[in-house]
């Protein structure tokens, strides 16, 4: 089953109108691979067309000077329509990222439409939805009835192989 991870403006707070919630389904795009600027296009990710672009202008520019082959190009360029296929979630995540949008949760489920259920009745059994009820996905994973503080040191302070201080190789 696909993940799907749900997105959410925050511009003055997390807003879950179902009308403003996106979700972005991860893993291979099909589309993206074969159309790749006309997708970006259609999901409006202007920065990543325009890096596209750039990228697969120089990578023409540069495989033709160098006298590769047209078989060799043709080849190079599937494998960049490959990437774009399976770079397509990323490319939406940070674009959502970039306009002030939260990563508020990751469902999984068959299709969009059962994500959206599941996501909207999850959140509909937690009650009030809180500016710090989103995932932060730079942040380290959280850790359940474990103390922050480094375990103590063994008696005497030594670790390793060594059984003393200063003792011999």
């Amino acid at each position: 089953m696909p993940a799907y991870t749900v997105h959410a403006p925050t511009a003055n707070g997390v807003d879950l109108r179902a009308d403003r919630v996106k979700f972005v389904r991860d893993g291979f795009h099909f589309w993206a691979m074969v159309f790749g600027p006309v997708w970006l296009l259609w999901h409006r990710l202007w920065l990543a067309l325009i890096g596209w672009l750039i990228f697969a202008g120089a990578l023409e520019v540069a495989l033709v000077r160098l006298g590769i082959g047209g078989t060799s190009i043709l080849l190079i360029d599937a494998v960049v329509a490959l990437l774009t296929g399976f770079e397509a979630a990323s490319l939406r995540r940070w674009t959502l990222s970039r306009g002030n949008w939260r990563q508020l949760d990751v469902v999984v489920a068959d299709d969009e439409e059962a994500a959206e259920r599941r996501f909207f009745e999850r959140w509909s059994r937690r009650g009030v939805v809180s500016e710090q009820a989103g995932v932060d996905p730079g942040a380290p994973p959280p850790v359940r009835g474990a103390s922050r503080q480094p375990p103590p040191l063994p008696a005497g302070g030594i670790i390793g192989l060594f059984p003393e201080a200063g003792g011999s190789r």
